[in-house]
Formats: structure tokens, C-alpha cells, sequence
């Protein structure tokens, strides 16, 4: 089994892959790749899309990898290759981001990432810390990770979260001030808004149901 982590210079990569392999270790993961080719995307078990930044920024930087989203979306939305996006990885989801503009997405997700907007005024923006997980239903990246109060922590850094328009792709959510999105998945396509990488005993439980997960 390989795993490809897409690099289109916006993403936590070495966080990212070391988090990866130490969850391979048991589950037969032949290679984890940091990679820019498309050809390498395109023949990959598993496909991975961090993202560090603002929307805009990152949507740009994978459209300037010649092929890239053309070989993410032969491999995961043709063959059905499991594929998990993370932090802006997760929004790139997205139908349109709504930072400093409008920006297209994917489109692999109905619903627009849109600012926080806490209730409480003394809660800052960026929302950057720990927090438990409210699962919306079940899914199999999950599978076994305590959630709710006196669950495992997730550890979140961003202003903007996608909120999808079908809320059977909503799969947890966390709180700050509001409800806000903290994974989403459809078929094959998983992203979460926190960082599993640096999520310890959560992120890589679910880094190990990802190695797993056969949707």
C-alpha cells in the first residue's frame, strides 16, 4: 500500500508524513511519499491533501502543479482511491471558499467555507487549541476514538471552516462560541479541520482507521 502527500508548497508535510508512517507501522503501508508528481498521485493506494493558509492562496498553489488536479481527481473520484484532506485540505473540498473574495473550489463537497463567528466576543480569531469532537454520526475514521465530553482532544488552528450544504456529509463538529465543522466526509473523500498530525493520541488513531478505511 502506498500513500501519496500531496506537495503544492502549502502544507505541514514532514508533520504530516512522520505522523503517517508512525501510523503505517503496523498496517503495512509499503511507502508514505511526499510528492509533486502527478504521475506518482495517480498511481497511489491513498491520497493525502494537507493545507496551511489562507483559501485563495492554497487553491492557487495546487492549480500551479501542471496536473495535479486532474490526476486528484482521476485517482479519487474515478477509481475511488480513499482520500483525506486536512485543515485547508478540507475546505479545498469545498464548492467556493468566501476568504478575501470568492474562490472555486473542488467542488467534491456541496457547502462554501465561510469565518467563524463565535457568540462570545471574548473568543479570538484564529480558534487555536485543543478540543473534543460532538460526532454528527458515525464513520469508520472514527471508529474507536472516544468523542464527547471526557473524549480525545483534537488540536484546531484556523478562522474559517466549510459548512456543507448536505448534512449527511457532516460527520463532528467542535465548539467554539458556535458549531463549528471538524470533519466532513462522502464516499470515498474524508477531510478534517483539525491537524491529525498533531493531534497525538486521536490524530493518529484516525491516521491508522485512514490506513484502513476500504469505502
Amino acid at each position: 500500500m502506498s500513500v501519496a502527500i500531496i506537495d503544492y508548497n502549502s502544507g505541514n508535510l514532514h508533520s504530516a508524513a512522520k505522523a503517517m508512517e508512525r501510523a503505517a507501522l503496523d498496517l503495512g503501508a509499503e511507502r508514505v511519499v511526499v510528492t509533486s508528481d502527478p504521475e506518482i498521485v495517480r498511481t497511489a493506494d491513498r491520497v493525502v491533501l494537507p493545507g496551511v493558509g489562507a483559501f485563495a492562496d492554497c487553491r492557487a498553489g495546487l492549480d500551479a502543479v501542471p496536473g495535479m488536479v486532474e490526476a486528484m481527481t482521476e485517482v479519487v473520484k474515478e477509481r475511488g482511491r480513499p482520500f483525506l484532506g486536512i485543515c485547508v485540505g478540507l475546505q479545498l473540498l469545498a464548492e467556493r471558499g468566501l476568504e478575501h473574495g470568492v474562490t472555486e473550489g473542488l467542488g467534491w463537497i456541496r457547502g462554501e467555507v465561510e469565518r467563524i463567528a463565535p457568540t462570545d466576543p471574548e473568543l479570538k480569531i484564529p480558534h487555536m487549541g485543543w478540543n473534543t469532537l460532538q460526532t454528527a454520526r458515525e464513520h469508520p475514521l472514527l471508529a474507536g476514538i472516544p468523542t464527547g465530553e471526557g473524549g480525545l482532544h483534537a488540536y484546531f488552528v484556523h478562522s474559517y471552516h466549510l459548512k456543507p450544504a448536505d448534512g449527511i456529509d457532516l460527520v463532528a463538529t467542535t465548539d467554539y462560541g458556535s458549531t463549528i465543522t471538524a470533519m466532513v466526509a462522502r464516499d470515498n473523500v474524508a477531510g478534517t479541520q483539525f491537524h491529525p498530525e498533531k493531534s497525538q493520541r486521536l490524530g493518529l488513531a484516525l491516521l491508522a482507521n485512514f490506513l484502513k478505511w476500504h469505502p
